[in-house]
């Protein structure tokens, strides 16, 4: 595939290939992840007959770890037709800004891209969900504070008491054992 082997061979962890029975590769693909992004890459086939149902195998693979990363959007500058056939769309100029940075400068060229999950639907129901959150925290950070503020009175009351009926206890001895009351 005239693939860059030196380059690859540091990434080989990001690889799924597909094999023969006894063993024969048949295909690969990159996949590489930055945070809630993948980037297929790198794909190649020893028999370019059977790259379809490889492709296939792979669409299924690529869909599971994209679930366990977490992937709200898949990148490719891949141009066979079966990616489009899958949802694949060129990237439109608004879309750009979210390829990540890391991805920009390596890669020149076309993309192509399909969104998994709706990013801004996500972001807000996790923007409802800390909310919801830190209300609630409030909440319970405002109800530990009204019970420290009942026990220091109630510490502080039974201290004044205590105080009192020590000091009412050291007048009466005090009184009571002077030797002036004889």
């Amino acid at each position: 595939m005239r693939l860059p082997a030196d380059e690859l061979e540091k990434r080989l962890t990001e690889f799924q290939i597909a094999e023969t029975d006894d063993g024969g590769l048949i295909g690969a693909i990159g996949v590489q992840f930055i945070r809630q992004h993948a980037l297929l890459h790198s794909e190649g086939y020893s028999d370019f007959g059977m790259a379809d149902a490889v492709r296939q195998q792979f669409w299924q693979r690529i869909q599971t770890l994209a679930s366990h990363h977490g992937v709200f959007r898949l990148w490719t500058q891949e141009r066979s037709p079966f990616w489009k056939s899958f949802g694949f769309q060129p990237v439109t100029a608004e879309l750009l800004p979210r390829l990540p940075e890391e991805w920009k400068n390596p890669f020149s060229g076309a993309w192509l891209t399909l969104q998994l999950k709706n990013e801004e639907t996500i972001a807000a129901a996790l923007d409802k969900e800390f909310a919801s959150f830190m209300s609630s925290e409030k909440n319970q950070t405002a109800r530990v504070a009204a019970r420290a503020r009942t026990f220091r009175t109630v510490i502080i009351v039974a201290g004044f008491a205590i105080g009192i009926f020590c000091f009412a206890l050291a007048l009466y001895l005090l009184v009571r054992h002077s030797p002036f009351s004889q």
